[in-house]
């Protein structure tokens, strides 16, 4: 089997391979665990199990938007950019994770949501002015991000201060 015409193997495995360890090290940081049962959360929460199920197609849609902005940049400073912005973006996802998880602060995460949103807001114009597809498969990413930003606060607001 053969990539696309046009498409090269080492986008399609650096895009893989960074889409699966920045999931991977964000789900390390995960741990639902009597801590993270012990939050008071909204009924309108989404069961547990349904993450792992989203991120998954999240993920696959930020590693073909990779592979889609590469393929499709101008030049290789657009191309560096791209990636650039794919690395800032993938720390700032795994930030999150440690913060809320790791750290137990739903506090400072939801503080560092906001770069997180951003950050995917900025892909969605960067990779969508190379690629209207890429940019397209981005967009279940922002909206999830929001989701959880507003899951976040209502997660901080009912459970008051966090040290």
């Amino acid at each position: 089997m053969s990539p696309p015409a046009g498409v090269g193997w080492a986008p399609i495995l650096v895009a893989a391979g960074a889409s699966t360890l920045t999931a991977l090290t964000g789900g390390l940081l995960t741990t639902i665990g009597p801590w993270y049962k012990s939050l008071r959360k909204p009924s309108w929460q989404p069961p547990d199990w349904l993450f792992g199920p989203a991120w998954t197609l999240i993920f696959v849609g930020i590693g073909s938007a990779a592979v889609l902005g590469w393929n499709h940049a101008h030049s290789g400073t657009q191309r560096g950019v791209i990636v650039g912005l794919f690395a800032v973006n993938a720390a700032l996802n795994i930030a999150w994770s440690y913060f809320f998880f790791h750290r137990r602060r739903p506090d400072w995460a939801l503080v560092e949501v906001v770069p997180l949103w951003l950050s995917i807001l900025v892909l969605v114009i960067a990779v969508g002015n190379v690629s209207r597809l890429g940019g397209l498969l981005l967009l279940p990413y922002l909206a999830w991000v929001a989701f959880a930003a507003y899951l976040n606060r209502t997660i901080v607001r009912l459970n008051g201060a966090f040290a």
